[in-house]
């Protein structure tokens, strides 16, 4: 560990006591919280199997996968491993209910809902829907699987809903691997984008919102933007910088008075950035807490941008280019298309694009305290399994978070960081619950020593 950080740990651990009664009670709740979920499952038996699994993902197990859960809390592993990977129980009911759950406690009506694809590293080539091929997280392309995550952003709190499992091309039309990973005969063959246009059209009668936003990997579609529009869905979407745009604010060149007006030429929105003037900018802060403010800048124009081969009807877009500060001072600068109106505001606009970036805190939310990546399984059905109830009790943890900030907000106002907190629970050694890895309960005996939650910033 590094010098400085072993002091700001230090500095930390004098200031690491929290009031008991932000984690009292936690077992019961989370019987109470389980039991909607749980309903559609009928006999007593996948309840239990379903209850101990969560219990599992919220452990301070290493790896959070079914034998090490059969083992923390001494089941029949066999049991528990066809309760995930085999067992015909239906996911659907349990992601409905965490939808309807998320809208109706976090929900507000200018909320957004955010898609992003997340690769999986994997080994071998016999678990559902591994292949080689990009792997947004990890910025390659790997032999791995790929989910297809929706969360949902509000000012209260950001969670993910829901997902989706991508089955490459060579993977829809394999039927011996089909059969052996039991993937149902109906499923056929979808892009990452109508895999996202399905979650949404499953779920936005549970989310109340206004936007939609998604990573450069969503908005680099004109064909996924158009279907957008065709839902009547206002977006704000990431592209990539070589995304080619014409200005329709700037100048057109001068008629030589024979044949069509000519119009501005398309040229790279990177290329269109470095051309403007320092005063084209607006300074937006979208952040305040223990570590300041933090300042953004934002610009916007109204363009058209080209379109894929198959499109042949450009669409005015709003084009949105934000910039914020990074280290070694160097700036890093974002690229946004959204059909949202012209005279949108800019706060506005910068508080959707920071909501677009929770989705990133969400996946790491999920894959550090709730076992998502943890999973190893191999059949259709064990990979939803495991994911919807790795966002279950991704859920609960949103919810128990919630009650710690109003029970002991930080005295900024502010919440810690994960990376912090957990720097502060190693030190202190304190007796894990079997409820999470955030969810921390100090030994009584212990003098001085309280209770620590994980305080997610919101």
């Amino acid at each position: 560990m590094e010098r400085r950080f072993e002091a700001r740990k230090q500095a930390i651990l004098k200031e690491a006591d929290i009031q008991p009664q932000v984690v009292h009670g936690m077992v019961k709740r989370l019987e109470q919280f389980m039991k909607p979920f749980v309903a559609s499952l009928g006999r007593p038996e996948p309840k239990v199997n379903a209850h101990t699994y969560i219990s599992g993902l919220l452990s301070d197990l290493e790896r959070k996968n079914v034998e090490s859960i059969a083992y923390r809390y001494d089941r029949d592993r066999r049991a528990l491993q066809r309760f995930i990977g085999l067992a015909p129980w239906n996911h659907q009911p349990l992601q409905q209910e965490l939808a309807r759950q998320v809208g109706a406690q976090i929900g507000e009506e200018d909320g957004v809902i955010v898609f992003d694809p997340s690769g999986f590293k994997k080994s071998g080539h016999h678990s559902v829907g591994v292949q080689h091929q990009w792997l947004g997280r990890l910025g390659k392309v790997d032999n791995g699987q790929v989910g297809i995550y929706m969360g949902y952003a509000s000012r209260q709190e950001h969670t993910l809903v829901d997902e989706r499992l991508y089955l490459p091309k060579k993977w829809a039309k394999d039927k011996t691997r089909r059969k052996k990973c039991g993937v149902p005969k109906h499923i056929q063959y979808q892009t990452r984008h109508e895999l996202a246009l399905d979650m949404l059209k499953s779920n936005r009668q549970y989310l109340p919102h206004n936007w939609i936003a998604g990573d450069d990997e969503m908005g680099r579609s004109s064909r996924f933007r158009r279907d957008l529009r065709a839902l009547s869905e206002q977006y704000l979407l990431d592209v990539p910088s070589n995304t080619t745009i014409r200005d329709l604010e700037a100048e057109p060149p001068a008629y030589g008075g024979r044949g069509p007006h000519p119009k501005q030429p398309f040229q790279r929105v990177d290329k269109w950035r470095a051309a403007l003037d320092e005063s084209a900018w607006t300074n937006i802060d979208v952040r305040d807490g223990e570590k300041g403010p933090l300042t953004i800048g934002i610009v916007t124009c109204r363009v058209v941008a080209r379109t894929e081969q198959s499109q042949h009807e450009p669409v005015e877009e709003l084009l949105i280019v934000t910039r914020r500060p990074e280290g070694n001072d160097s700036v890093k600068y974002d690229y946004h298309l959204s059909n949202a109106p012209v005279d949108t505001p800019l706060d506005e606009l910068a508080r959707v694009v920071k909501a677009e970036h929770r989705i990133e805190d969400c996946l790491k939310r999920g894959k550090s305290q709730a076992g998502l990546s943890d999973y190893e399984v191999r059949t259709w059905a064990g990979w939803y399994h495991h994911q919807t109830l790795s966002l279950i009790a991704l859920w609960f943890l949103v919810l128990e978070t919630r009650r710690g900030k109003k029970i002991y907000p930080c005295p900024d106002g502010a919440t810690g960081s994960d990376d912090l907190v957990c720097a502060v629970a190693s030190n202190l050694r304190p007796q894990i619950s079997r409820l999470g890895q955030t969810l921390y309960q100090a030994k009584k005996q212990t003098q001085g020593a309280g209770s620590v939650l994980s305080l997610q910033a919101t």
